[in-house]
């Protein structure tokens, strides 16, 4: 009877104490428990860090690269008043902050003439420009501008960088008396962006920063299109009145079987060839023409002479290795050519720049018998016609004596050892396109966009 009792009271004991559980736990859940979120400041759930990476959209700071600053200069507005502009290099694919603060300080021999805090967003994937207005500088005059950029405090996924906008078309005038940029932004993506900040930075030939402008646009629809405008105060003819002669291009790119030989899909090398070709086209001024001329066991105009900048860059898009040149030939002199006759044609600008940039991975090998000396006689007559030639070598295996010998002089051929080099190589000869002591126009927008909601 004692061994019953003895049990009795336990299992009573065990529902007492299980009510008592349940009865703490209910009131604990009710009243006291918070589910782990994104904004407790916490790490919980499975966060990699407080409030940021797992499941959480915050993307971690110690996860990122930090930016960088490329470059940072001033420049004269009027007496006693400096514009200060930064190349700011964002190298994240998807991480973006919503505010990068900073301080820009200029200086003379004396030291520190003032300084200004400000703050910006920053877009992931490529180079943004901070810009500050109309610094106050008195009397002196700014030797060296420097910038100090703060800790990032807020890191988050955006699904656009700089290629959300693109510029379409750009016309400067007045450049001796009211000088005015006018260009047109297009939205590439499918939401709205408002107030976006857009900078255009004026450079020599050299690269070096001579000048900047900046404007904003307070609403620009998914898909479409709006013009921007940039003005400056006074003259600046001394630096952009050479890149305003107008210049014929013509591409001329190499659509030989070869040119898919690495593989992958999309095809490589070609499919990073047409995309920096592209991007090359979008950076013409609306007072160039450009045409399109493919070679293969042929060669072929694709485009003729034309100022419709967006509607080539376009067509390039849409370019492909026929089946047929898979066993075909490389006929370089037949580009030659047809850039003749695309580039002296009644298409032509009078007066312009003539300019044919050829991109090939290889030797000729038609016609069969004489090819590369059938090249180098097409380049000759080209030349003579008062062409200039600029070539790229695509490769390591590429013959680049042979491709040197094309070109209008050594220093206007290039080697891309690989595709990532290409579009710097077209950088390089959008900016030597101008005159001697000219200047290129790069406009940047940016804007949040795409910045994903936390």
């Amino acid at each position: 009877m004692r061994m019953w009792a003895f049990w009795r009271r336990l299992q009573y004991g065990s529902v007492f104490g299980l009510l008592c559980v349940l009865i703490v736990s209910s009131v604990y859940f009710k009243y006291v428990y918070a589910e782990p979120t994104c904004f407790d400041g916490s790490q919980n759930g499975n966060e990699l860090g407080t409030d940021c990476g797992g499941v959480c959209k915050r993307i971690c700071a110690f996860s990122v690269t930090k930016p960088t600053v490329d470059w940072v200069r001033s420049f004269r507005v009027q007496d006693g008043q400096y514009n200060a502009v930064a190349y700011i290099e964002n190298k994240n694919k998807v991480a973006a902050s919503p505010r990068l603060t900073y301080t820009i300080s200029l200086h003379d021999a004396q030291g520190l003439i003032t300084e200004r805090k400000g703050e910006t967003i920053l877009p992931p994937d490529s180079v943004y420009p901070v810009f500050e207005a109309r610094i106050d500088t008195g009397t002196r005059i700014p030797t060296q501008t420097f910038i100090t950029l703060d800790e990032v405090e807020l890191w988050q996924p955006a699904t656009f960088g700089s290629n959300q906008f693109r510029v379409i078309d750009r016309k400067l005038t007045g450049e001796e008396t009211n000088p005015r940029l006018d260009a047109t932004i297009y939205n590439e993506a499918l939401v709205k962006a408002n107030r976006v900040e857009v900078i255009a930075t004026l450079f020599d030939a050299q690269g070096t920063a001579l000048n900047a402008s900046r404007t904003f646009i307070d609403n620009l629809a998914p898909r479409s299109s709006v013009d921007a405008v940039f003005t400056w105060p006074e003259p600046i003819s001394q630096t952009l009145l050479s890149c305003s002669v107008p210049t014929d291009i013509v591409l001329a790119i190499d659509l030989s079987g070869s040119m898919n030989n690495d593989g992958a899909n999309p095809p490589q090398p070609i499919t990073s060839v047409l995309s920096a070709a592209k991007s090359f086209v979008d950076r013409l001024q609306s007072t160039d023409k450009v045409g399109i001329v493919t070679f293969a066991t042929t060669a072929i105009v694709q485009v003729p002479l034309t100022n419709s900048i967006s509607s080539v860059s376009q067509q390039i898009s849409k370019f492909a290795i026929a089946s047929k040149e898979e066993t075909g030939s490389t006929n370089t002199g037949d580009a030659f050519t047809k850039t003749q006759t695309v580039l002296l044609s009644s298409a032509s600008t009078p007066g312009s720049r003539k300019v044919m940039i050829l991109l090939t991975d290889g030797l000729a090998t038609a016609p069969a018998n004489n090819s590369a000396a059938f090249a180098q006689s097409e380049a000759k007559k080209a030349k003579d016609a008062g062409i200039t030639v600029y070539t790229i070598g695509l490769g390591t295996s590429v013959n680049m004596d042979f491709v040197k010998s094309l070109a209008s002089s050594p220093s206007q051929s290039y080697q891309a050892l690989t595709t990532q080099d290409i579009d710097s190589i077209y950088k390089n000869i959008t900016n030597s396109l101008c005159a001697e002591g000219a200047a290129v126009i790069e406009i940047i927008p940016k804007s949040d966009a795409s910045f994903e909601s936390l």
